[in-house]
C-alpha cells in the first residue's frame, strides 16, 4: 500500500479530528485509523518522514485514548520512531506496557536502563518480550522482581548464559517457584546444573536427572537428594524383611521408583532391590527378572530395561555396574563387612565410568557416597 493509497483511506476529516476532534474517543478513534494505515503502508523514507511527523502530535496530546491508540496500533512496529517509543515506555501502564513487551525500536541499552528502575509490572512486561537477549536477561536477573525474574525464565526465547543464571540463584535460591522454572528451562549450562541439583529434591531433582546432561564425574560429585538418601536408608531396612516386592510397589506407587535411585542402589550393591525394582517396572515375575538381570548373554538385560522403560541412555553405565557386581568376589565379604563391598563396587564402578561414551552419559548420575565409600580411601 502506497503512501497515496493510506491518504486516500484517510479523510480530510480524520486529520482534523485527531487535531481538533470535541472528545478524547473522537480523536482516540481517529488516531487508532491512522496509525493502522500506517503500519500497513509501504513508505518511501520522505512518506515516513511524514508519518513520523503525524506520530509526534499525537503523542503531544493530552488525551490517554490518543496515545493509547499509538502504543497499541503500533507497539510490534519498526515504523515507530526510538524517541517516540522512549517516550510512551515513560507513560502510563496502560500506554507503556505494550510498548515495553513488544516495541523492537527500544534498543537493549534502552530496555537496561529502564529496567535498573521499572516497578514491578514493567519489569514483567519486558521479560514477556518475544526475543531478549543475553544482556537484558542479565540486567532482569540483577534488578528484576521476582516476578519478573520467573517470567523471563519461563521465556523460551530469552537468552540467558551462565552468570545471568547464577545471579537469579544467588538471589532468589529460596523461592522454589523461580527454582522450578529454571529446571524447566530447555537447556541448561552445566555449572547451573551442578549448582541445581544440589538444591532439589523429588520431581524436580528428577526432571534434571531424566533432561540436562552432565559429564559423569561432575555428576557423581554432586551432593545428593537428601530425599533419596533417605530412601536408602529404607532401602537397608527393607532388605532385612521378607516382603521387599510389597516396599517396592509402594515406592512405584507415589512417584519415588525413579531411574536415578534404582542406579544408585545398583552401585552401592543392592542388587535384590534391582530386580525386584525391574520386576515392578517391567511387569515380570520376579524369577524372570533375576533371569534377564543375570544373563550372561548380551540380550536380557537389555531386554528388560527396555520393557521397564528406563532411559537408553542410562544403559551403558547400567551395563556396566551389572558387571562390576558379578566380577567381586563377594564371599570375601561377610555381613559386618558390608560397607567395604560397597567401597570396592563404588570404585570400579567410577573406573569403568570413565571409559562410557559421553553421549551415553547424558544422564545424571546420583552422587555414590555411601559412608566410607571414597576411592580414595579403599585399599585396592
Amino acid at each position: 500500500m502506497s503512501v497515496v493509497t493510506m491518504r486516500a483511506r484517510l479523510t480530510d476529516g480524520d486529520i482534523r479530528t485527531l487535531l481538533k476532534g470535541p472528545t478524547e474517543a473522537d480523536r482516540g478513534q481517529a488516531a487508532h485509523k491512522i496509525c493502522r494505515s500506517i503500519e500497513q503502508s509501504e513508505l518511501s523514507p520522505e512518506e515516513r518522514l511524514h508519518a513520523e511527523a503525524i506520530m509526534r502530535l499525537m503523542l503531544e496530546d493530552a488525551a490517554v485514548l490518543v496515545r493509547r491508540a499509538l502504543a497499541v496500533a503500533l507497539k510490534n512496529s519498526p515504523k515507530l520512531p526510538r524517541d517516540v517509543a522512549m517516550t510512551l515506555a515513560s507513560d502510563v501502564d496502560s500506554i507503556a506496557l505494550p510498548i515495553l513487551q513488544g516495541s523492537p525500536s527500544l534498543t537493549d541499552s534502552d530496555l537496561v536502563e529502564i529496567l535498573r528502575s521499572a516497578p514491578p509490572a514493567r519489569q514483567v512486561a519486558i521479560a514477556s518480550r518475544d526475543k531478549i537477549s543475553v544482556v537484558v536477561t542479565g540486567a532482569i536477573a540483577d534488578y528484576g522482581v521476582p516476578a519478573a525474574v520467573e517470567r523471563a525464565l519461563a521465556n523460551d526465547n530469552a537468552i540467558f548464559d551462565q552468570k545471568g543464571l547464577e545471579t537469579a540463584i544467588k538471589r532468589f535460591a529460596s523461592r522454589p517457584a523461580i527454582v522450578e522454572t529454571m529446571i524447566h528451562r530447555k537447556s541448561l549450562p552445566i555449572g547451573i546444573t551442578e549448582k541445581l541439583v544440589s538444591m532439589v529434591t523429588g520431581e524436580m531433582f528428577d526432571h534434571l536427572v531424566n533432561h540436562h546432561a552432565l559429564p559423569p564425574q561432575m555428576a557423581i560429585d554432586l551432593a545428593s537428594s537428601a530425599r533419596e538418601r533417605v530412601t536408602i536408608d529404607l532401602i537397608e531396612q527393607a532388605m532385612q524383611q521378607a516382603d521387599i516386592p510389597r516396599f517396592i510397589g509402594q515406592l512405584n506407587l507415589y512417584g519415588r521408583l525413579t531411574p536415578s535411585l534404582i542406579m544408585r542402589a545398583l552401585c552401592l550393591g543392592h542388587i535384590e532391590f534391582v530386580e525386584h525394582s525391574l520386576a515392578e517396572l517391567s511387569g515380570l515375575p520376579h524369577g524372570r527378572a533375576w533371569l534377564m538381570i543375570h544373563d550372561g548373554g548380551p540380550l536380557g538385560l537389555k531386554a528388560i530395561f527396555e520393557r521397564a522403560g528406563l532411559p537408553s541412555r542410562l544403559f551403558p553405565p547400567f551395563r556396566a555396574a551389572v558387571d562390576v557386581y558379578h566380577q567381586i568376589d563377594r564371599s570375601a565379604y561377610g555381613a559386618d563387612d558390608r560397607d567395604r563391598f560397597r567401597a570396592i563396587m563404588i570404585e570400579r564402578v567410577l573406573t569403568l565410568f570413565q571409559s562410557v561414551p559421553k553421549d551415553d552419559l547424558d544422564y545424571l548420575l546420583e552422587k555414590l557416597d555411601a559412608v566410607g565409600a571414597r576411592p580414595d580411601r579403599v585399599a585396592s
